[in-house]
């Protein structure tokens, strides 16, 4: 027990943590990062918990109240940023970090139309970038399976998709970012779907997707591919939102002495 608890000790005093390399199911070591939060709600909390769990100091947070706070001076000390803040303000955020050369995860999503420029700014000033519209491990294999699966229905047209979303009342985008990456994936490999629209809406050739928002559920995903003869169905249920943090520090993980722009197939190793 004091062995244990004595090397536990000295991986600490040595500012170092191991973490898992998922494509070669490697443990290697990383430095402790210095983190800016950009956003401190709920998910910027348990983001900082996480992130000081492996190791990591969170250096700056930074959030509505001290938007200021995000200058290059501050920068300076930053290894990584994490970014989970609005719509309105995460281009912005992003934008200032990049150009000060620090690297960023960002979870936010309804900024994506200015997502080319990210990329363009980041190249520009050789940083890194990963933009996930669902950090959760869980969730990102859901999207290889859900891509698997869609390639193989291309065969099998007796079956019809449809995308199911729940979450707690307080999100604010409908669908959800993960509902749309998962059409997404489908309409890639799948040659009946053109598109994605609202259950309610005309789906001759798009995927219907039905959003519920009630109480406090953080998240669960459906995709249904239903026939006259029976019914396959691929589902995430997320328990809480440790998950989702915790896939976004193992992305900031990934990209803190890399260049270029990444997605989570990169984590993954996919």
């Amino acid at each position: 027990m004091y062995v244990r608890n004595f090397n536990i000790l000295l991986r600490i005093l040595m500012n170092y943590y191991y973490v898992c390399n998922f494509k070669t199911g490697i443990f290697v070591k990383i430095l402790s990062m210095n983190i800016a939060l950009i956003g401190y709600g709920r998910m910027g909390h348990e983001i900082e918990t996480i992130a000081v769990k492996r190791g990591h100091v969170i250096k700056l947070i930074v959030d509505q109240d001290n938007t200021t706070d995000l200058n290059k001076n501050k920068l300076k000390e930053i290894d990584v940023a994490i970014e989970f803040s609005s719509p309105q303000a995460a281009y912005n955020n992003i934008i200032k970090c990049l150009e000060e050369k620090v690297p960023v995860v960002s979870g936010t999503t309804g900024w994506l139309e200015n997502f080319d420029n990210v990329v363009d700014v980041c190249k520009k000033n050789n940083s890194s970038f990963i933009h996930s519209s669902n950090f959760s491990i869980g969730v990102n294999l859901l999207f290889k399976l859900n891509f698997e699966i869609a390639k193989h229905m291309d065969r099998y047209r007796d079956y019809n998709v449809s995308i199911d979303e729940i979450h707690h009342i307080k999100k604010l985008d409908a669908p959800s970012g993960t509902a749309i990456t998962l059409a997404n994936g489908i309409i890639e490999c799948h040659s009946d779907y053109t598109g994605w629209c609202f259950e309610n809406g005309e789906a001759n050739g798009k995927i219907p997707i039905q959003s519920v928002r009630k109480g406090v559920v953080p998240g669960t995903h459906t995709v249904t591919w239903d026939s006259d003869i029976d019914k396959i169905t691929l589902r995430h249920e997320a328990k809480n939102r440790e998950g989702f943090a915790l896939g976004a520090v193992v992305a900031a993980e990934f990209i803190y002495s890399k260049k270029g722009i990444f997605t989570m197939s990169d984590v993954m190793g996919f």
